[in-house]
């Protein structure tokens, strides 16, 4: 069965829209978010925190949440070179927002990066604003993916919310991207199709894909380059040029 094309499409932003120059750089803070996100969860088991909200999990905020920030915030508080000297659009990832956008599909950035002094000064400095009409955060997140929270908090600020017929296209790099669009499923009304984006992504997805019925993706769902991915969207949009 072929791909539906998507109504909305959501896309993280290390390693997706943009890369790193120093992909060490990315892989400590990927590090960092993980070990987080398991040490919380670890002490949410050990000490019996009750969820305030079906699927955002332990609602705590205040001092735990700027703890959490802490290492983030640290990181950009003491960089003294500028993102372009960072960071760089990923390749051929303006082609496929322009395709996105020609054919008006709504687009949001969901991402477990910091947005003040970092994520918001890459949407300045490489123009991406044009394209998405949500962008989450670190800030406006109580969970991290692979929790799903970040990518139900940017459907829920669309203009529109999804609806049981929305086809909503989610393209991370990382296999927590992937959990947390599976993990998403079980609180949306529409259908959610995962695309692993990048050599590492890909190769997890395939393991995983034989592992776990549950987690099976396309071939077409692994991409190595957004070539890929311009090829799926000739197969999904027939008329595309």
């Amino acid at each position: 069965m072929a791909i539906p094309p998507p109504t909305i499409v959501i896309f993280d932003m290390d390693g997706t829209t943009v890369r790193h120059m120093s992909p060490w750089v990315l892989n400590v803070m990927e590090w960092l978010d993980d070990t987080f996100y398991k040490c919380r969860k670890l002490i949410t088991r050990l000490f019996g925190f009750k969820p305030k909200d079906p699927f955002l999990g332990v609602v705590n905020k205040g001092e735990i949440k700027e703890r959490r920030l802490l290492v983030h915030r640290a990181l950009h508080f003491f960089r003294w070179k500028e993102v372009d000297q960072i960071v760089e659009p990923c390749p051929q990832i303006f082609e496929v927002l322009n395709f996105f956008k020609s054919r008006n599909i709504p687009m949001a950035i969901a991402s477990n990066g910091l947005g003040v002094g970092y994520g918001d000064d890459i949407l300045q400095k490489f123009d991406l604003l044009q394209y998405f009409q949500v962008c989450i955060f670190r800030e406006d997140l109580e969970n991290a993916k692979p929790h799903p929270e970040a990518i139900i908090r940017a459907l829920d600020r669309m203009p529109k919310k999804p609806v049981r017929d929305d086809v909503v296209w989610f393209i991370g790099d990382r296999w927590k991207d992937m959990q947390a669009a599976f993990h998403a499923r079980a609180h949306l009304p529409c259908q959610i199709i995962p695309f692993a984006y990048g050599p590492n992504a890909a190769l997890q997805a395939f393991i995983d894909s034989a592992l776990k019925p549950e987690h099976k993706m396309k071939a077409e769902q692994r991409l190595i380059s957004y070539e890929d991915m311009l090829n799926v969207l000739k197969k999904t949009f027939p008329n595309a040029s």
